[in-house]
């Protein structure tokens, strides 16, 4: 399937025995590998060189805020910002490259930029900025307005220009087009198909160049949108990634509803198929949470 990046993650992957057998299969077959550990007391500091000896490419943390109380407090347990400093200090001292992970919220928002000045400092390689998926349409108190995206958006943009990290964004598809929109701007043009067209790299989107398998070999667009497009068990991933109903529609953006079906750079974008389910129910319903009106 030529997958340029295999991310193993978790509840916890040191629960697995089979951890390391796994990244030294996918290592030996040259498949990019990285692997989002947690701060239990199974991360010990012998386990970060076992497992670049073993061919791992990248480890990755999850970090909700650049102060103890608001990272731990996510956590609702003490001491786990202190813990995953210690173990990013680890990762240095054997030059495995670090990636953050952080789930962006109401509640962390406007930490964006301590956050910057703190990944700065730790000299990481990449900050995965994921925008709040709510759970159900119950939980949507969490999850930021359109406007609140934008203002993460702008700071994001602003960051990229000057940090040594690369900043990508999980369920956030329409940052893509917010870069757009700055670019566009910078050489003075409008915002249509035709000129989007020279800027636009190849969009991922939730069962577009992404696919999310769970441990029981359940197959998702992506570990956000609860709806399985068939089992490992029963086929291969490339016949559920190339042919189910599901990843097939997913990536027609002529079933996109709404002003993102009418999007000049829908192809690009697309908006979280995901948060647009957790909202509406609707898979192809409009991104709730995006500003720009077409």
């Amino acid at each position: 399937m030529r997958v340029p990046l295999l991310a193993l993650t978790g509840g916890d992957p040191l629960l697995r025995p089979d951890l390391l057998p796994v990244v030294e299969f996918a290592a030996k077959r040259s498949l990019r590998t990285s692997l989002t550990l947690l701060p239990t007391p199974r991360l010990d500091a012998e386990i970060i060189p076992e497992l670049k000896a073993r061919g791992l490419m990248r480890v990755a943390f999850w970090l909700h805020g650049s102060t103890p109380g608001l990272n731990d407090g996510y956590w609702k347990m003490p001491g786990l910002h202190r813990r995953t400093m210690e173990i990013i200090g680890t990762c240095h001292e054997v030059q495995m490259p670090v990636q953050i992970n952080s789930i962006v919220s109401r509640r962390n928002f406007h930490d964006i930029e301590p956050m910057i000045e703190l990944l700065t400092r730790l000299d990481v390689m990449l900050w995965n900025v994921f925008f709040y998926v709510p759970g159900s349409r119950e939980e949507t108190a969490q999850m930021l307005d359109a406007e609140q995206h934008e203002q993460v958006f702008a700071k994001l943009y602003s960051a990229s220009k000057r940090v040594n990290f690369q900043i990508k964004t999980t369920e956030g598809q329409h940052y893509q087009r917010f870069l757009l929109q700055q670019r566009v701007r910078e050489s003075r043009g409008r915002l249509t198909e035709a000129t989007a067209i020279p800027y636009a790299p190849r969009g991922v989107n939730d069962g577009r160049g992404f696919v999310f398998v769970n441990y029981r070999g359940e197959v998702y667009p992506s570990r956000f949108l609860p709806i399985s497009a068939g089992n490992l068990t029963a086929q291969s991933l490339s016949e559920v990634y190339c042919d189910s109903s599901l990843f097939t529609s997913l990536r027609d953006v002529s079933k996109l509803k709404g002003k993102c079906g009418r999007c000049p750079v829908r192809s690009l974008c697309g908006g979280s198929r995901a948060r647009a389910y957790a909202v509406t129910g609707d898979v192809f319903a409009s991104e709730p949470c995006c500003a720009y009106e077409p």
